[in-house]
């Protein structure tokens, strides 16, 4: 059984998929004003947690287009969001192996390569609400665009994700 901490990234993640579920393709492409684009963000996450359990804790980059579309410092860029939607399911699959094998004593490891100093745990709970920090500037981008039927709230984490204690 996973660690709880990877349970709430999945839900995390979960409800960012939720978020940009049903946009165009050509809505993924636009940019407003300073804000990135949703194929921007969606490369930007995936990029993330390649970087960090992928290319940094296994030496992988399995999807060098993320890097060069969602890479914080990196010019913006308007990446097609069906390419990085793509990119980032395989990245989160390729790195599902790796989060099932944390424990809480993995946790207080420090992540290898990382350019500041960042255990594992702490990288968890960076990239988890990393998710709910650009979920929400996607439901923004949504809806200043129009779209329908947008989520109001977080989703049935009860269901889920629900908390419950470290197995083992």
């Amino acid at each position: 059984m996973p660690h709880p901490l990877v349970d709430q990234l999945r839900f995390a993640r979960h409800q960012f998929g939720v978020a940009f579920a049903g946009t165009p393709e050509e809505d993924g492409f636009r940019r407003l004003g300073p804000m990135n684009s949703i194929g921007w963000i969606v490369a930007h996450l995936a990029w993330h947690e390649q970087a960090y359990w992928l290319t940094r804790a296994q030496g992988i980059t399995l999807r060098p287009e993320v890097v060069e579309h969602g890479a914080s410092g990196k010019p913006a860029s308007t990446p097609s969001l069906a390419a990085m939607a793509d990119a980032w399911r395989a990245v989160q699959d390729a790195a599902d192996t790796w989060l099932d094998l944390q424990t809480t004593a993995s946790l207080f490891t420090p992540i290898p390569d990382s350019p500041a100093p960042r255990l594992v745990g702490n990288s968890l709970l960076r990239v988890t609400d990393h998710y709910w920090f650009h979920a929400g500037e996607i439901i923004a981008i949504r809806q200043v665009l129009g779209h329908p039927g947008l989520p109001e709230f977080v989703g049935d984490i009860e269901g889920l994700a629900p908390w419950r204690p470290e197995a083992g």
